[in-house]
């Protein structure tokens, strides 16, 4: 059987914390739970009515662990703008969407 070449060129964070995401920051904030995020981008779930489209631009806020903090629950908070890659139908109300940053972490 073939495996799959990962091609990334950095290590993924796999956490579920919450990010909160508009296509406006001064629209009310919608909730979705982080699964993936790296420099570059990030994937998140959302509820279906609330989940943005391929090729939307959205501003995303979330919260990372510190790598290198003495405290295990140490973070570093992030508000980023992207644009929408790709959006997979998990359940008819779950959505995975992918988001590429504008500006890397």
């Amino acid at each position: 059987m073939d495996k799959a070449v990962d091609k990334r060129t950095e290590e993924r964070l796999r956490y579920s914390w919450p990010v909160w995401f508009a296509e406006n920051f001064n629209d009310i904030l919608a909730q979705g739970q982080m699964v993936v995020v790296s420099s570059g981008g990030a994937a998140f779930t959302c509820y279906a009515d609330k989940c943005p489209s391929p090729g939307d631009q959205i501003t995303t806020r979330f919260s990372v662990p510190r790598h290198d903090a003495e405290d295990p629950f140490d973070l570093e908070n992030f508000i980023r703008e992207g644009h929408i890659c790709r959006v997979d139908e998990l359940s008819p109300f779950v959505r995975r969407v992918a988001v590429q940053f504008a500006e890397p972490l």
